[in-house]
């Protein structure tokens, strides 16, 4: 965990079973072009302590976070920081900044609450493609 504590690349920690987040997590793979990122299933051993290190239930996070060292962003935060990294045109969407976090958070809650009534469960973990898999922990 130290070694993961300390690491120079910001850890996408998201829910692999989610149609949505799995999307999502295939979206910054292809569009992070410089290799900013890497990402953690929550339904993984590192995922999972990542959760657990920052108070969140791995087995029921409504939320997706982005560990920077011994630090961790959630929400509508965790997700502007994402598009800020990633290549353009997307990274304009973090833009939305300007959007107050007291409207963002609750919007994206709400979503993250109900993403599998609204986009779905697969029925086993998404698997990246191997020349992804460097990329994930």
């Amino acid at each position: 965990m130290t070694e993961l504590a300390h690491h120079e690349r910001p850890i996408i920690v998201f829910d692999a079973m989610c149609i949505l987040c799995s999307a999502n997590a295939a979206f910054v793979l292809k569009h992070d072009r410089a290799g900013r990122f890497l990402l953690a299933s929550m339904q993984g051993d590192v995922g999972a302590s990542l959760y657990q290190r920052f108070g969140i239930d791995p087995t029921n996070p409504e939320t997706l976070i982005v560990v920077l060292g011994d630090r961790v962003l959630r929400d509508s935060d965790a997700v502007l920081f994402i598009w800020t990294g990633l290549a353009r045109p997307w990274n304009s969407l973090a833009l939305f900044r300007i959007v107050p976090r007291w409207i963002r958070d609750p919007v994206y809650r709400w979503i993250a609450r109900h993403r599998y009534k609204l986009f779905g469960k697969r029925q086993s973990c998404w698997i990246p493609a191997p020349e992804q898999a460097l990329r994930i922990l």
